[in-house]
């Protein structure tokens, strides 16, 4: 039986005055750094809100922030807690704004379950789940996939490659044929994911320790950055680790400039999706967000005053 499964969230308040006059010491370092990133719509309030009415099974919840929380959290609830920065990233690479960065320290997060699920604000429980929905029998997580030849087909391969996401999959996937002598043809599905954590601290601190050291030094993204999808390989060229391709009803995406797609999410009640915001949503996109999050989680949570 599975029990004990907590959830983080990476959280930031981007429209913080504070916050930004800090990040902007450093944006001389960027790569590729846009201010939707770091947008708050308060998506998490909602997040939450299907944390509640979908998952309660869940046991404790972990908001990794910046020195920050948002105005309406009831941090009287036991179930959540704040964790700063500063409680698990080394002061040498402190301040940081690069989540591939900030997710390698995660497994430090104190009192954190062996069994995990990982988050972003803007992602959600679509529908009433189960922890075997993430962790199969033998307590191995289930690894939620795309496949990604068939990305590559829909964007085309020179497109693909122009990216830097690219190159944070392909610095993981480097690593893996140089250790275990595999490529997987995977991408992340971009929405909720299960961890052990004694895998990430073992990649981390051990496997792939000095890629992952020099890699936690980048404040900002950076084309040496690894994307964590590493963790999922390692765990299927160790057999310990479930694939699961996902189709729209287990985990559907959503770029919210696209409303025909907001409707059709509405209409297909997956198990989760994910609300991605981009460089080319207006505002109009944003109010058109915030009401589909609010007929689809209309009752306040217990997270929220």
């Amino acid at each position: 039986m599975l029990s004990d499964i907590d959830l983080v969230y990476l959280w930031v308040d981007g429209n913080d005055p504070l916050w930004q006059e800090k990040k902007n010491k450093y944006l001389p370092e960027k790569v590729e750094n846009s201010p939707e990133r770091y947008e708050n719509n308060e998506e998490l309030r909602y997040s939450l809100r299907s944390v509640e009415k979908f998952a309660p099974w869940i046991r404790h919840i972990f908001l990794v922030t910046d020195g920050q929380k948002p105005d309406w959290l009831n941090t009287d609830n036991q179930k959540i807690r704040i964790v700063d920065h500063e409680e698990i990233i080394p002061t040498e690479n402190l301040p940081c704004f690069n989540s591939n960065a900030i997710e390698i320290y995660l497994y430090k997060i104190p009192r954190l379950s062996e069994r995990f699920l990982y988050a972003n604000d803007d992602m959600f429980f679509g529908k009433p789940t189960l922890p075997a929905d993430f962790f199969a029998p033998d307590g191995f997580p289930i690894i939620r996939s795309l496949n990604l030849l068939k990305v590559i087909k829909f964007y085309g391969l020179e497109s693909w490659h122009k990216t830097q996401y690219f190159q944070f999959i392909h610095n993981a996937n480097l690593l893996i044929k140089r250790k275990y002598g595999k490529r997987f043809l995977l991408l992340p599905h971009h929405c909720i994911d299960a961890y052990l954590r004694s895998d990430l601290q073992r990649n981390i601190e051990d496997i792939f320790k000095n890629e992952f050291y020099a890699a936690a030094k980048n404040r900002l993204r950076n084309s040496s950055d690894i994307q964590r999808i590493l963790h999922n390989y390692t765990a299927l060229a160790e057999k310990r680790g479930h694939l699961k391709y996902v189709t729209e009803k287990e985990s559907f995406p959503v770029l919210i400039q696209n409303g025909e797609k907001i409707n059709k999410l509405n209409k297909t009640s997956p198990l989760q999706f994910c609300l991605n915001d981009t460089e080319i949503a207006t505002a109009a996109d944003r109010t058109r967000m915030k009401e589909f999050l609010e007929s689809y989680f209309p009752e306040k949570s217990s997270f929220e005053r």
